[in-house]
């Protein structure tokens, strides 16, 4: 990146005195003088984001245009991805199936229902007859081991009822676990069909449209970029030879390359500290002063920038093509160029600091 000056000479120009026709005089003259610092750069938004598919399909109903002004919440467009619709529809039909598996009228529990209510009658069968035998026993009237047997017809019947019971309790544990299961994946597949969805996360205006209608994209794909259009900004690159002179609130001169008979206002308002390794340079950021025009095409829009570093006045100037290499310049009459201090060195004029005076007449430099 080239570094330019830019002086600006506020009053007359150089003194041109004319001794006849064919001799003109070439004179230093002192006027006041301002420093540029020449940055290319463009126009971005400080608040923007990029919509992004998060799916693969064939983008449709992508009906926006750059410039278009959109709300939080709402669809820019749908992507077509119908495993993802099928999905959330067989999770959904599963859902309904674990709800009845846990109803009343769930078939597996109401057998488990039906079996608890013979265990507990044969139970209270069993130990009924059991308790009879016990009393029989006592007078004699059985022998011990009818009793016994009894007994332990009666202990089987209530460890199979205990059994189905803790039967039925595990059932009803699965079924619950599987609807919350089959909910979570509901969940999941709801999510992932939403994001056949473009939707806009805030407010902002539609800066840089990537896909349109028809267009297949692959997850990942930027669809379009959305920015707050109250917060432009400029964004300025300065070569890190010049970068030392730019210091924050220095006013600044901005032209953009689409219309550059305007000249807008502003002041640096930042400076990043890091060296920008894809522009090689230093970047700085500039607030304006002025309005931009309200178009939806100035995002990314190249501009030149031009920051005021210096300022002096009555500075000694001369034309820069009477200087020479190693700072030297010719005075008329004279056999040997002279060296001069420099300040400011711009492609048109130099600034003289020590040297030669203003009534000193400049020769053109031999070559």
């Amino acid at each position: 990146m080239q570094t330019k000056y830019i002086l600006l000479l506020l009053s007359t120009a150089f003194i041109f005195s004319c001794k006849n026709k064919e001799t003109v005089e070439i004179k230093p003259v002192v006027q006041d003088i301002q420093e540029w610092v020449f940055a290319p750069g463009q126009i971005e938004w400080d608040d923007s984001y990029n919509l992004t598919a998060q799916t693969d399909g064939i983008l449709l109903n992508a009906n926006y245009d750059i410039g278009t002004v959109v709300k939080k919440g709402s669809i820019i467009a749908t992507i077509d991805n119908q495993s993802n619709v099928i999905n959330t529809n067989t999770a959904s039909d599963q859902l309904v199936i674990a709800n009845e598996n846990l109803s009343a009228n769930a078939p597996a529990l109401q057998q488990l229902k039906q079996n608890i209510s013979f265990a507990e009658a044969k139970y209270q069968q069993d130990k009924l007859q059991a308790d009879r035998y016990e009393r029989l026993q006592k007078t004699e009237s059985i022998a011990k081991v009818e009793y016994e047997n009894a007994k332990l017809a009666a202990d089987n019947a209530l460890s199979n009822l205990n059994a189905l019971k803790k039967q039925y309790d595990l059932l009803l544990q699965q079924a619950k676990q599987q609807k919350i299961v089959t909910k979570g994946q509901l969940k999941n597949n709801q999510v992932v069909q939403s994001y056949n969805k473009i939707t806009v996360i805030n407010d902002g205006t539609i800066i840089k449209k990537f896909k349109s209608t028809g267009d297949y994209v692959r997850k990942g794909d930027i669809i379009a970029t959305v920015a707050n259009p109250n917060k432009l900004e400029i964004v300025l690159t300065i070569d890190e030879s010049s970068i030392h002179r730019v210091k924050i609130g220095q006013e600044t001169k901005i032209q953009l390359n689409t219309d550059k008979t305007k000249t807008y206002t502003g002041k640096v308002n930042e400076i990043l500290t890091a060296f920008d390794n894809a522009s090689q340079s230093f970047v700085c950021k500039i607030l304006l002063t002025d309005t931009l025009p309200a178009s939806s095409n100035i995002f990314a829009t190249p501009l030149e920038g031009n920051i005021l570093v210096g300022e002096k006045k009555n500075a000694l100037l001369i034309p820069r093509e009477y200087m020479g290499y190693g700072n030297k310049v010719m005075l008329k009459g004279q056999d040997t160029a002279l060296i001069i201090k420099t300040g400011i060195v711009s492609t048109d004029y130099v600034e003289v600091l020590e040297g030669i005076t203003a009534n000193d007449i400049l020769a053109p430099i031999k070559p």
